[in-house]
């Protein structure tokens, strides 16, 4: 472990940094090393989902569309108008009028869909927290290089009144020769007109 990293963990954030959280020592390691903590946020390897949690993503993306709805208003109105005016004169119509078996089927696809759906959420507000804490650890080494910004801005100022101090007591003891010098200088003769 880099010293630097304790310096800095003591001297802005006031511990040790063994004490700090993960997030925060990362950062901290990040804002001593000067190097960079941002990611795109679809740079996460998607390779490592399962293909049940892609499945689940495709059919929440689907079930939430306005083709899933369309298509969906479309099978219910032919399976509506397909048993009720087409079959009507039929002595055994496929499924009458309280539409039970239409019933079953949407009940089967909401007991399917929902869980599905539940786990697609699940996946992403996994994905928000990681999300979530990635923009911590960015905000913090933000605040720890504004710190040391200021810090570096402070010390330079400091400078330069102890440069600006020093050249002024340098042009007061200048001026003060000076004015010893003309004090002892005979003075110039008057003229007599």
């Amino acid at each position: 472990m880099s010293s630097k990293h304790q310096e800095l963990a003591r001297r802005l954030l006031g511990a040790e940094f063994d004490a700090l959280d993960a997030q925060t020592r990362n950062a901290t390691r990040h804002a001593a090393g000067h190097t960079r903590i941002t990611r795109h946020p679809d740079a996460a390897p998607e390779d490592a989902n399962t293909f049940g949690q892609r499945a689940a993503d495709a059919v929440a993306s689907f079930g939430g569309s306005w083709v899933f709805i369309g298509l969906f208003a479309a099978v219910l109105v032919f399976w509506v108008g397909f048993n009720s005016w087409l079959l009507s004169g039929t002595p055994s119509v496929f499924d009458p009028y309280p539409y039970v078996l239409l019933n079953l089927f949407l009940s089967m696809l909401a007991a399917i869909q929902a869980p599905i759906i539940l786990m697609s959420q699940n996946r992403q507000s996994q994905k928000d927290r990681v999300q979530a804490e990635h923009d911590y650890e960015v905000n913090l080494k933000a605040e720890l290089e504004i710190m040391l910004l200021h810090e570096k801005v402070d010390a330079l100022r400091q400078g330069q009144w102890s440069d600006l101090l020093a050249l002024q007591k340098e042009q007061l003891d200048l001026l003060a020769s000076l004015a010893t010098r003309q004090a002892r200088a005979p003075s110039p003769p008057a003229d007599t007109k």
